[in-house]
């Protein structure tokens, strides 16, 4: 299992102290604070990812998110359990988004496949014509502001729903929904020519 790369070894004067005195330290911007915590539960973290996913590099990949995600968000209450249940409660709800992520991402994609009809062939003329639509579709996406890109980039080449994005950018869903409404009127406008 990977480990974040600390630049500098934990305190060792963190090293006796409480979790819940640790997460303190780590509020007021403590790195160490955060290696002793990992040090303590990353492996934990780590097993329940992999149980779930089954994958190595997805439970390696979910493990730093989860500990970049108590990081950042400090979420975390003392008086409502310990830091090692609040980890695995995180691991085991974003693990489980992932499956339904995945599982959404390829039925999605069986469906398509089983929509095509098999003996139908592009002509040289529609695959030209769809590669020139492919490179005008991306190009207008390049000019849209970043938060609008980043919502239809999740909603329509990730599969996510609004509460995913909402809930994976930490936005409320008025802001996602706004973003996706205003990036698409953008789009229609750039695309005018290619859709009527």
């Amino acid at each position: 299992m990977r480990a974040f790369e600390f630049t500098k070894p934990p305190s060792t004067t963190l090293n006796h102290l409480e979790d819940a005195d640790v997460f303190q330290v780590m509020r007021r911007g403590s790195l160490s604070a955060l290696e002793i915590l990992y040090q303590r539960y990353g492996a934990a973290v780590y097993r329940l990812a992999l149980r779930i996913v089954g994958n190595c590099q997805e439970a390696e990949d979910l493990t730093q998110d989860v500990f970049l995600e108590f990081w950042q968000q400090q979420t975390y209450d003392p008086d409502r359990g310990t830091v090692l249940v609040f980890l695995l409660t995180m691991t085991r709800s974003r693990a489980l988004n992932r499956l339904k992520k995945n599982r959404s991402h390829r039925d999605r994609l069986t469906q398509w496949l089983s929509d095509r009809p098999l003996s139908s062939k592009n002509t040289p003329f529609e695959n030209t014509s769809l590669e020139e639509l492919s490179t005008q579709v991306t190009a207008a996406l390049k000019t849209l502001p970043d938060k609008q890109r980043r919502v239809l980039e999740m909603a329509y080449y990730d599969g996510l729903s609004q509460s995913e994005i909402t809930e994976h950018l930490n936005l409320p869903i008025g802001t996602v929904k706004s973003q996706s409404r205003r990036g698409l009127l953008k789009l229609r406008q750039l695309l005018q020519d290619w859709i009527n």
